[in-house]
């Protein structure tokens, strides 16, 4: 199948590992010039600028989901590099996970600490969506991916900001949905993925996690990365608004 990806632009944030590498990956072997962004890990930014192609089919750019002036200036960027931005996926994201048995009481978070990081979690997407929007507009077409999670809807013991913050991002994209245009919005929603995130955890937890998967095992970057490219690509003519959950039947 032809996606139709060849020489677009794309903008795919958070991709130094996991889902947002394999993501930047899977674009670019469809011909797709790929810009990516990182926060901390710049030498790793530049391993995979240097994996997708260097030259003028990729770049890596800072950004930071609290400081909306990134957003700003990573679209900028791109836009005067490239001429324009066609596809956004907006897979960034800020949070410490915690293992089950150290989670406090809601009533004990420390507030700030929490609501700082659930904020940049969602407003640090809005901004980065808004800020490509209008130019995809104006071209009469455009993608939108937004990264969530099966914890949205399924929680977890204590993840009620961290579900709070992705399920915002099913409510964005139902209003990005009549944005019109050209242009298209979806959410993919992974649950466990074998990525460096998951090797880091307890064997016990992803053994936990992999039985309670209906499929029988959980999926890899790779796999939840073809989800988000089909819906950021040309083959992907009306599928719009919709909550795609790439997690082996967990939701």
């Amino acid at each position: 199948m032809d996606l139709g990806l060849a020489g677009k632009r794309v903008l795919v944030t958070g991709a130094t590992r996991g889902i947002g590498r394999a993501t930047a990956g899977a674009f670019a072997a469809e011909g797709a010039r790929v810009a990516i962004t990182y926060h901390s890990a710049e030498d790793a930014a530049k391993d995979v600028v240097q994996a997708l192609g260097a030259g003028d089919r990729a770049m890596a750019l800072p950004f930071d989901l609290a400081a909306p002036a990134t957003a700003r200036a990573v679209t900028a960027a791109v836009e005067e590099r490239w001429g324009g931005i066609d596809v956004v996926v907006a897979n960034a994201q800020t949070w410490e996970w915690i293992n089950p048995e150290d989670v406090p009481r809601f009533e004990d978070f420390p507030m700030d600490y929490w609501l700082s990081r659930y904020r940049e979690n969602v407003e640090g997407h809005l901004w980065t969506v808004k800020y490509a929007l209008r130019g995809m507009r104006e071209r009469g077409w455009g993608r939108v991916v937004l990264l969530s999670s099966v914890t949205s809807t399924r929680g977890n013991p204590g993840s009620e900001l961290y579900s709070a913050s992705k399920a915002a991002l099913h409510g964005f994209v139902r209003g990005l949905m009549w944005t019109g245009g050209g242009v298209l919005a979806n959410v993919v929603a992974p649950g466990g993925t074998v990525s460096e995130n998951l090797d880091a955890q307890d064997p016990a937890i992803v053994e936990k996690a992999t039985g309670d998967t209906p499929s029988g095992r959980l999926s890899t970057a790779e796999e939840v990365a073809r989800v988000v490219v089909f819906l950021g690509s040309a083959a992907n003519g009306n599928v719009n608004g919709e909550i795609v959950y790439a997690a082996g039947g967990v939701r």
